[in-house]
């Protein structure tokens, strides 16, 4: 790694629905972003103004990489916090990409001797369904999670549901909800004692943010 790249706060930002929230929120907190930030293809962009290196990476790698060292801190969904369960420390609640995970079937879903449970979450799933004093199969799928109560796969899904727009069109209905979901800021163990000055400063600038934001709701 050259000498510029340990210098800087190195930020696991998660590609996708989340990214774009988070980058606005950055830039709300003061930092100058570059606008073309949104659509570059680089998987490392670095910002020497504010000493912040950005590793752009999917969402379910951010814990890992900020468990490991590699990246300092990351962005990251409560949901993927709670399937992964990573040595990272949780700093704060970002507020952005709400959503909620729940349990999710066809309207006329009836309890069944063998219950399948089909998920992108099993660890999550897993851990609910003992709390209900349920005995399920847990089969985890990595895409369109809504398929298995069409197709017969598993009776019911455990899965994030945003507008809950997806399960209208594919006539599923919402069952339960497990747990709300929001992306948070985390940081890696070691990184957080010594570049603490670097990361306290950031959390402090977005928590300003937020509750701005929040007095303006």
């Amino acid at each position: 790694m050259r000498e510029q790249e340990t210098e800087l706060l190195k930020v696991a930002m998660p590609k996708g629905r989340i990214y774009k929230q988070a980058s606005k929120l950055f830039r709300e907190a003061g930092l100058p972003i570059p606008s073309d930030f949104d659509d570059t293809r680089k998987l490392i962009i670095e910002i020497p103004e504010v000493k912040m290196a950005f590793i752009m990476a999917k969402p379910v790698d951010v814990p890992t990489y900020v468990e490991y060292g590699v990246a300092d801190i990351g962005i990251v969904g409560k949901d993927v916090l709670m399937e992964e369960n990573k040595d990272v420390y949780e700093l704060l609640d970002l507020g952005i990409a709400k959503c909620r995970m729940s349990v999710i079937g066809l309207p006329d879903w009836q309890p069944s001797i063998h219950p399948r449970v089909a998920t992108k979450y099993p660890n999550v799933a897993s851990q609910y369904f003992r709390e209900q004093g349920q005995q399920v199969e847990v089969i985890k799928l990595n895409g369109s999670i809504e398929l298995a109560p069409l197709i017969g796969l598993a009776d019911r899904i455990v899965d994030m549901v945003e507008t809950g727009q997806t399960l209208k069109e594919n006539g599923l209905v919402e069952m339960e909800s497990i747990f709300g979901i929001t992306s948070r800021l985390i940081a890696n163990r070691v990184s957080y004692r010594m570049k603490n000055e670097a990361i306290q400063s950031l959390c402090d600038r977005l928590q300003r943010t937020i509750s701005a934001q929040r007095q303006h709701v």
